[in-house]
């Protein structure tokens, strides 16, 4: 029996929907192209001030605030971002998310993967599970396209979770 002991925080949850934020080619083409095109418009801004009214200082001011924009903008959207995140759940919805969470795989019940958390105990299908992927700090069991199961490597206080992991990994493929 594979199982393994783990605590889920605000932190990972932010984490794991900035994974998901970064991901989307739709998002990020959007923050391209504010992030190019606003300060393209306002160094055309500047240009026309420097050449047409000879004014240096409000050119430079437009060209610094534009180049800030540059920079700054996608950062200023990434923290806008997180606290949309935490914004979207209720004081309940949260103390039933975040806590110790316990997941098993038991071979009497082969079908399930068992998962005890503040929100109870679920049993969830391996046929319904998508895929489990590996990063430096966390792995992810995807219970859908958008959704997943996200254990912090840091948090694990029981259990080894690159073996579970293995064995998580190999169920779903079982079963698909």
């Amino acid at each position: 029996m594979f199982e393994i002991e783990y605590e889920f925080r605000e932190d990972d949850l932010i984490h794991f929907n900035e994974v998901q934020f970064t991901r989307n080619e739709d998002i990020q083409s959007n923050i391209r192209k504010n992030r190019w095109i606003v300060p393209a418009v306002m160094a055309l801004i500047g240009g026309f001030y420097y050449f047409y009214y000879g004014d240096k200082n409000s050119a430079a001011y437009i060209l610094v605030i534009a180049t800030l924009w540059g920079w700054l903008s996608p950062k200023v959207m990434m923290l806008d971002l997180r606290r949309q995140i935490l914004a979207n759940y209720t004081y309940k919805e949260k103390n039933a998310m975040f806590g110790t969470y316990t997941l098993t795989i038991d071979p009497e019940q082969a079908q399930y993967l068992l998962e005890k958390s503040p929100s109870g105990k679920h049993k969830m299908l391996w046929s319904d599970l998508v895929r489990v992927e590996y990063s430096k700090h966390y792995v992810y069991i995807y219970i859908s396209l958008a959704t997943a199961l996200v254990i912090p490597r840091e948090t694990v206080k029981s259990g080894d979770l690159d073996a579970f992991a293995k064995q998580a990994e190999q169920m779903i493929e079982r079963a698909a």
